[in-house]
């Protein structure tokens, strides 16, 4: 029952799946979203990579620890208020920048940036997460995390395209 999914630990989900491109299916929250925008994808990794910089343009979340940012490097962040502990898995600059992270100790998460090259010089950009934890559709939805990555991609193609 997905009701009490609790997925698989966090270590498995950032080597075994956030590493190697993959989302936890079996995930009971699960979302995609994509937008393209005009503008290239140097452009687009600047903002996205430079998370220190986020609040500049991103108004539901701050980075509040952070080293570098590269594959097993840990940050500390809020979204929406919430506090969420990560670590990089994929920095690929210009392609994908995937993290693992852990929220209120129980819930875990598959977050993947991905930025691809349009034919028009624009980034068609996708944010993919899978979250995962006991008792977590009772009180949020996949519904509700694509809202939060359409805000996401709104807030990011117009700090880009600007």
């Amino acid at each position: 029952m997905k009701l009490f999914y609790a997925g698989p630990s966090i270590e498995e989900l950032h080597e075994e799946y956030a590493k190697k491109g993959r989302l936890d299916e079996d995930a009971p929250v699960r979302s995609a979203s994509s937008v393209t925008i005009d503008a290239p994808a140097a452009v687009v990794w600047r903002l996205v990579s430079d998370m220190r910089d986020w609040p500049a343009w991103r108004s539901d979340a701050r980075v509040t620890e952070l080293g570098a940012v590269e594959p097993d490097a840990r940050f500390r962040w809020k979204v929406r208020g919430t506090p969420i502990r990560s670590t990089f898995a994929v920095v690929a600059p210009e392609r994908e920048l995937t993290w693992t992270g852990v929220a209120m100790g129980w819930m875990k998460a598959v977050d993947r940036i991905r930025l691809a090259p349009t034919a028009d010089g624009g980034t068609l950009v996708t944010v993919e997460e899978s979250l995962s934890g006991p008792l977590l559709t009772l009180f949020y939805s996949s519904g509700k995390l694509r809202e939060g990555h359409e805000d996401l991609l709104r807030m990011l193609k117009a700090a880009a395209e600007g």
